[in-house]
């Protein structure tokens, strides 16, 4: 199993980012996926979980301005990140939990400065 997360990099106050995680080893399309970040000095906290149904939801700090979403084709989620704020960097993390296992990607970096 492997996930390798893309589309981080430097925006600023306003701007948009979608991230993308590329899975590999198991088919999304079959399981919850899940996105956290982890601000510098902060706790890993979780952003949203794209179901394996048609339901996805989101932490209240984002709701409205980001969206998660899934390639079944491609094997890949997205998270579409608008309206961002300083507040929004971190790193950020896309999450599989298996039958015996949390799998995690190695994140990809998000800043938003003017």
């Amino acid at each position: 199993v492997q996930l390798v997360e893309s589309g981080g990099g430097l925006v600023q106050p306003g701007g948009s980012l979608r991230l993308s995680c590329a899975a590999s080893g198991f088919t999304v399309s079959t399981y919850a996926m899940t996105w956290y970040r982890q601000a510098p000095g902060k706790e890993r906290e979780w952003v949203a979980t794209i179901s394996s149904g048609a339901g996805t939801y989101y932490a209240n700090s984002v709701k409205g301005r980001f969206i998660g979403s899934r390639d079944n084709a491609k094997n890949t989620v997205y998270l579409q990140m608008n309206s961002l704020k300083p507040e929004d960097t971190a790193v950020y993390y896309c999450m599989f939990q298996g039958a015996d296992n949390a799998y995690w990607g190695q994140g990809t970096q998000v800043t938003v400065s003017s």
